[in-house]
């Protein structure tokens, strides 16, 4: 497949999505943006949020961790079940009875502003990492499936894969988002599968891909043997649980998409479903990674990790079928995410710190382009730093980070909702500062230490480190939750 062929694909897929974002923005005013008028079918939502949840890193990362991690992460995936059950039954109905635009004015009403201000900074910081992450992935891809050959520097290649989120998002925001998402979840999807389907034909003589992958070293689920490891099941089976309770519950991004339904039963549904269907998702990408490797074995590929699925699949000579699809796919993957993660930013800083609805329509319209465009340009500036700093799987490097910034905001809602106590709120930002601190130093000596080594479960330890911390700064007088 030639660099021009790649462009040309990218383009027809990009007028695919704009065609989307004119049918369906409009209506362009901030209540469209931020909470598409509260509308959305809760079956679009729920199909929509697959990809979302997935992103690039999923559609890339995880089948070429299988060689050093085996299945174990399908521990942490039973882990989002129970995660979002939680969520479910306690902060979709929290968030409805408050009629909430931005979740984290939640604090505000529970600890007093200091805490409201930390909480809604904690998840701008998440985001721009986590959306970054998910775009350096798929702007490496471009680069090298495209832009080498026409010696475009990476820099512009990031560049132009902001510019076209920025374009068909910046009028209606999520109510765009909702419908665009559930058109690249259906690209995602059919990519992986295809490829599964063109793998197994070239490799497996009797067609029978469960049995060979239930034969395959590569396919162990379950690791009992020994809880100190880092892929100890308890260990991330609980990760899991609190992942999804920080990445989606305590996220404004994926609670935007929720707070969207027309109320509050829809979109109990929605995440019922959505939890229901990632495992089975995420059974298949991992399943993939074992084709994978064995494939680019049999053919003379010496890619691993992250670059594994995009050397088998552009150079593995699987047809223009598979090169295809995968492209599309992970350019569906990547921006599902990404676009409703720009979409979050803006709606974060917009009500959370700049207070828009106090403003006209006009000017509070005005107000959130200009964020929408300087988010983007911090989506860039953070990109080109990870182009030189990532060396791990990203997906690795993804979790890892979310167990920092996550981890305040985990402490902080737990808090509020399994105590009564009100805080000395000027505390909470120094408390939530140093919970991230104090939990890198355990996480990276704990080994020397304690003989221990953590998986991803440094996400509970940094939200019981805030928890503790604002029990400290506890108020003697009751205050209910």
């Amino acid at each position: 497949m030639t660099a021009w062929t790649v462009l040309s694909i990218i383009a027809l897929y990009f007028l695919l999505l704009m065609g989307v974002s004119y049918l369906t923005g409009k209506k362009d005013d901030n209540e469209a943006f931020f909470l598409g008028n509260r509308q959305s079918p809760w079956y679009i939502v729920a199909f929509g949020m697959i990809g979302a949840s997935l992103s690039g890193v999923t559609f890339i990362s995880v089948p070429g961790w299988v060689a050093d991690s085996q299945f174990s992460y399908m521990q942490v995936v039973l882990g989002y079940v129970v995660g979002y059950l939680l969520i479910i039954k306690i902060l979709l109905p929290l968030y409805y009875r408050l009629q909430l635009t931005s979740i984290y004015t939640y604090l505000e009403n529970r600890f007093g502003f200091y805490s409201y201000k930390t909480g809604a900074f904690f998840f701008l910081l998440s985001r721009i990492i986590g959306a970054s992450f998910r775009l350096y992935l798929v702007a490496i891809v471009l680069q090298f499936a495209v832009f080498d050959a026409f010696e475009v520097p990476f820099w512009l290649t990031v560049l132009v894969t902001i510019a076209l989120i920025w374009v068909y998002t910046f009028r209606s925001g999520i109510k765009t988002i909702i419908w665009t998402d559930t058109l690249q979840t259906a690209f995602m999807l059919a990519a992986v599968v295809i490829a599964v389907l063109l793998i197994k034909d070239k490799l497996i003589e009797d067609g029978n891909v469960i049995s060979y992958i239930m034969a395959s070293d590569k396919s162990k689920i379950f690791f009992l043997e020994n809880w100190r490891t880092a892929n100890s099941f308890w260990k991330q089976f609980l990760s899991g649980v609190f992942i999804t309770i920080t990445m989606t519950g305590l996220d404004q991004d994926m609670m935007q998409k929720n707070l969207s339904c027309k109320n509050l039963s829809d979109a109990q549904k929605n995440m019922f479903w959505l939890s229901i269907v990632l495992v089975f998702v995420n059974l298949i990408f991992l399943s993939l990674g074992v084709l994978l490797y064995d494939y680019a074995e049999m053919v003379g590929i010496s890619e691993t990790s992250d670059r594994l699925f995009p050397a088998v699949a552009l150079e593995g000579g699987l047809g223009f079928g598979v090169a295809l699809f995968f492209l599309v796919g992970l350019i569906a993957a990547a921006y599902s995410s990404a676009d409703s993660a720009l979409t979050a930013l803006t709606t974060s800083f917009c009500v959370d710190f700049l207070n828009i609805k106090k403003e006209d329509s006009q000017k509070g319209k005005a107000i959130r382009k200009r964020v929408h465009l300087g988010f983007s340009f911090i989506l860039l500036l953070t990109i080109l730093v990870f182009k030189y700093t990532v060396e791990e799987s990203v997906i690795k490097e993804l979790f890892t980070m979310a167990g920092y910034t996550y981890g305040p905001l985990l402490g902080m809602y737990a808090f509020g909702l399994l105590s009564k106590w009100k805080v000395r709120d000027q505390w909470v930002p120094l408390i939530a500062l140093i919970s991230p601190i104090i939990s890198y130093i355990i996480k990276e000596n704990s080994q020397a230490w304690f003989g221990y080594s953590f998986s991803f479960e440094h996400l509970i330890l940094n939200g019981l480190l805030t928890f503790l911390g604002l029990l400290m700064v506890r108020k003697t007088q009751g205050a209910p939750g």
